[in-house]
């Protein structure tokens, strides 16, 4: 029975690879995070009332019209943030979602996560707090910063049951600061926004010597059913309540059980890099006496048991 459940997930994680031109390997597919929604995602697929591209029309999403609208009132609120440096990474390891991306040098603020905004958003950017919630199928939202020479390698986003909505700011108004999704390229420029399924392959670069700063929102993807638009709306919250992560340390704003657990294991991980610094030879020791044991456990243990 487990081999039949583990062909056909194998088989939802194919079906995902096949989906567009631009392929992680599938060795790294079958391991990514992007695989575990992989069965979720098809479902979503299948329901859909968007067509199946990459970077869709977007004059499909009248609703958007606002943030496009009124850009510069949005722009205005992100130099601020930008210029007073709230827009950073994160503090202590808890944001597991995009902490690939802050290795590269990208940067966040927190407008809304899947539900009210961030106190420090409400705030520090009222204006764009206010027209963010005017549009509810806009579920989360930030200001996001790609540094100079910066760039993000190729990935899937894991949830299918959102579009990604991007809007410049800030931006070098140059083709050599852009987005390829599928292969297909978007270059970020002020006032000019997209609509993509970032379910597909997609990758990001600076190439200039300026920042880009862009508002970056999920927007809940349409389906073709009520069903299946409220079981969509329910996963999402859930998925958004696990994710949550604050823009500052202060306790004021909730983590997320996998944004606490990911900054757990991460300061396990420097600990454990410490001991090993400090104490090379113990460490050694008590790695391979822990290997020892597991394959005792794994082959010895069991054999009473065994014997009939």
């Amino acid at each position: 029975m487990i081999l039949y459940v583990l062909l056909a997930f194998a088989l939802c994680v194919l079906l995902v690879h096949l989906r567009g031109r631009s392929r992680l390997r599938f060795d790294r597919q079958l391991v990514d995070h992007s695989a575990i929604f992989a069965p979720y995602n098809l479902l979503m697929y299948a329901f859909s009332a968007v067509p199946a591209r990459p970077i869709l029309d977007r004059r499909g999403f009248p609703q958007l019209d606002p943030l496009q609208q009124n850009w510069q009132v949005i722009r205005d609120e992100a130099m601020h943030l930008f210029d007073e440096g709230f827009i950073k990474a994160a503090e202590k390891h808890a944001d597991a979602s995009f902490n690939s991306f802050f290795k590269q040098g990208w940067k966040r603020f927190y407008l809304k996560w899947y539900g009210e905004p961030l106190a420090s958003a409400e705030t520090l950017c009222p204006n764009t707090v206010k027209l963010l919630n005017s549009i509810p199928n806009v579920k989360a939202a930030m200001f996001a910063l790609l540094p100079p020479g910066s760039k993000l390698n190729p990935h899937r986003d894991p949830f299918a049951g959102s579009l990604r909505y991007h809007l410049g700011l800030i931006t070098p108004n140059s083709d050599d600061c852009r987005i390829f999704v599928d292969g297909q390229m978007h270059s970020w420029r002020d006032g000019e926004d997209i609509v993509f399924d970032e379910t597909y392959v997609h990758w990001a670069e600076n190439r200039t010597d300026q920042t880009r700063v862009i508002l970056f929102a999920d927007v809940e993807r349409p389906l073709r059913t009520k069903l299946m638009s409220a079981i969509n709306h329910r996963v999402g919250a859930f998925m958004g309540s696990i994710t949550a992560s604050p823009n500052a340390d202060d306790g004021k704003e909730s983590v997320g059980f996998v944004n606490r657990m990911f900054a757990l294991n991460a300061r396990g991980r420097a600990r454990s890099k410490r001991f090993k610094k400090k104490n090379p030879k113990l460490f050694r020791a008590i790695k391979y006496t822990g290997i020892v044991l597991a394959l005792w456990v794994i082959f010895f243990a069991p054999y009473p048991f065994y014997k009939g």
